[in-house]
Parts: C-alpha cells; sequence; structure tokens
C-alpha cells in the first residue's frame, strides 16, 4: 500500500480549500429600518445565513443613520446596516458585500439605490443589471455591476 507523504497532504489539501474560501463578514451587524419594512427582516434573515448576527434597530429616524453615514442624496434605500466599520445601504447583493470585506476599501460604504426585484430580501426575478456604488462624505462612485 502507497503512502501520500505529509507535505502532499497538506498540499492538496490547501489547493481543495483554495476555491471554497469567502471573505471573512464580520460577526456581527446593525440594521436600521421602519419597523414595517419585511424585506429588511428577509434580507436580515439571509445576512445571518452567512453567520453575521444582526441586531434590528426600528425605532430611530432612519434618514438620520443615513445622513450620519455619509450616503449621497437620492441614492437611498429602505434600510441601512453597520457592520465591520462600513455602511452597506440597501439590498445589496452579498456578493458585493464579500467583495468589499475582502478588498478592504478606503470607504465608508456601498449601496444599491432603491428595492431592485431580484435582490437579496425582494421577491422575484433579477431584472437586469445592479449598479452598486461606493461612497464616501456624499458623494458617489461606481463599485460593481452586477
Amino acid at each position: 500500500m502507497k503512502r501520500l507523504s505529509p507535505s502532499l497532504l497538506l498540499s492538496a489539501a490547501l489547493l481543495l480549500g483554495a476555491g471554497t474560501t469567502q471573505a471573512a463578514l464580520p460577526d456581527k451587524a446593525t440594521m436600521f429600518k421602519n419597523p414595517q419594512c419585511g424585506c429588511c427582516d428577509e434580507y436580515a434573515r439571509q445576512l445571518g445565513t452567512r453567520g453575521v448576527e444582526v441586531a434590528i434597530v426600528d425605532d430611530v429616524e432612519v434618514g438620520n443613520i443615513k445622513q450620519r453615514a455619509g450616503l449621497p442624496y437620492g441614492l437611498g434605500s429602505c434600510h441601512t446596516i453597520q457592520m465591520g466599520g462600513y455602511a452597506i445601504e440597501g439590498h445589496v447583493p452579498f456578493e458585493a458585500v464579500e467583495h468589499l470585506f475582502e478588498e478592504h476599501l478606503d470607504t465608508r460604504g456601498i449601496g444599491l439605490a432603491g428595492m431592485p426585484i431580484g435582490t437579496p430580501g425582494m421577491p422575484g426575478p433579477k431584472q437586469g443589471e445592479w449598479d452598486i456604488y461606493q461612497f464616501r462624505d456624499g458623494e458617489a462612485m461606481p463599485f460593481m455591476t452586477l
């Protein structure tokens, strides 16, 4: 019987694991939303399935939270999440959130304006591309398109 050397086993383990690594999302997040918004609750639930414990705050003026985060005027959505030093505005697809934490960008946050159908928490099939932006001090710049 042939035995594999420890270094060969380690190499195989590293190769197998390389394709499955995900961005390390923070363990905790705080979502600020209006109490009546069920799609926000679904987004929080889906974020929870990715290992993030989401505290929901629905008794504050959400506009003030957005303003403090430096969100550009007119690019808001129904909720704002504070997570790992960033603000995540709206139903941003998790691929973009993971990319933000992989890259550790020098930005205040990322967002997706409105409530596009097919995004996490929003029912229905995707309709068109989603333009995710990054922002700082009220100014938006392109981040990625999905």
